[in-house]
């Protein structure tokens, strides 16, 4: 293969030129440079500025021909390529060339690219979003010592006494994206656990989770509490409310330590059991417990206020609750709530 090389590069200035930039970044990778190093030598090799910025960091390090930090503002990049590590995007590398791209601009880029992902992951904890799910739980998990816990929250970019929310997720979107979404200034990491996605993140935005996601929060606390927490929270979470904060439940947490068995047999949770056989009756006592209100509630189900009082008298005889008074409109919010928990 060599030899190949070798007598191609005689013939093609460009594939000379192409070999000695391979080689080149090469040995930079083997004397395992950081990447201020790997920009100030990609800026003397191609003969203008040379920039890599990490999202994680969001810092551009811009560096011109003759090694100096490149004067600001930034010229517009000629040439750009994504750094990427295990398949997900974790940076930038470009050039600030006047004029037109160099023809070997592009290999150049390529192998920057590739040397600043080996350097991103060598001298920091891996900048993915997405985790070792071991170590993920590890760091979770409730019978994992501190000093187990705090190596790995270390090894995942983490420090032991930062604050952490820990976020049990279901949704149809990668949990990279995600992690990406609802914690865009980092750190944060992601990795599937069961059938649940778990997130850790410093700070949570719920407004950014993609819709038809359904997620639970925990506080920030110690991580295994909140993960008990987080997997307590998206049990309540629904199409109305996809995202639900453990601290938002208040009493109702209780409500998800009743034994299966026990809120079976209760009298009106069985009652909203026989109601869901028909989901308009189920999706008007939904809407008018949420809103407390006949004509809010046909208001967002689209229908006149005197059908919805006619669908709630007929639902409140099936249920043996008294909707219109503020004890039954209780008992049958808690019992639609717990019918909710025991059927997922």
């Amino acid at each position: 293969m060599q030899a190949l090389a070798l007598r191609l590069s005689g013939l093609d200035p460009y594939v000379d030129g192409a070999i000695r930039i391979v080689a080149f970044y090469d040995t930079l990778m083997r004397r395992r440079v950081d990447l201020p190093a790997l920009a100030r030598a990609s800026a003397g090799l191609a003969g203008c500025v040379a920039g890599v910025r990490l999202h994680s960091t969001g810092r551009a390090i811009r560096i011109a021909p003759d090694g100096s930090p490149a004067s600001e503002p930034a010229e517009p990049a000629s040439s750009t390529a994504p750094i990427t590590l295990d398949e997900e995007e974790i940076g930038t590398a470009w050039l600030e060339r006047p004029g037109q791209p160099s023809q070997l601009d592009e290999v150049l880029l390529d192998r920057l690219a590739i040397a600043a992902a080996a350097a991103a992951e060598r001298y920091g904890p891996a900048r993915t979003t997405m985790a070792d799910p071991a170590l993920v739980e590890l760091v979770i998990c409730s019978d994992s010592d501190e000093a187990v816990r705090a190596r790995a929250l270390r090894l995942l970019g983490f420090a032991a006494d930062l604050p952490l929310h820990v976020v049990a997720v279901r949704s149809e979107f990668p949990l990279d994206q995600i992690g990406a979404l609802v914690c865009p200034a980092r750190p944060v990491k992601a990795a599937p656990l069961a059938d649940v996605g778990v997130i850790l993140a410093t700070t949570v935005d719920p407004t950014r989770l993609p819709a038809s996601s359904r997620a639970g929060i925990g506080a920030a606390e110690s991580p295994d509490r909140s993960w008990r927490q987080a997997r307590t929270a998206l049990r309540f979470a629904t199409p109305r409310e996809p995202v639900i904060r453990y601290a938002d439940l208040g009493a109702l947490a209780l409500l998800a330590e009743i034994p299966q068995d026990t809120a079976r047999d209760n009298a009106d949770v069985a009652a909203i059991a026989r109601l869901a056989g028909s989901r308009e009756d189920l999706e008007t006592l939904d809407t008018y417990c949420a809103t407390g209100s006949q004509r809010r509630a046909a208001d967002l189900l689209h229908l006149h206020h005197s059908s919805v009082a006619r669908r709630l008298e007929q639902i409140a005889k099936t249920l043996d609750i008294e909707l219109t008074e503020p004890t039954g409109l209780t008992r049958a919010r808690i019992a639609l709530t717990t019918w909710r928990l025991l059927n997922g």
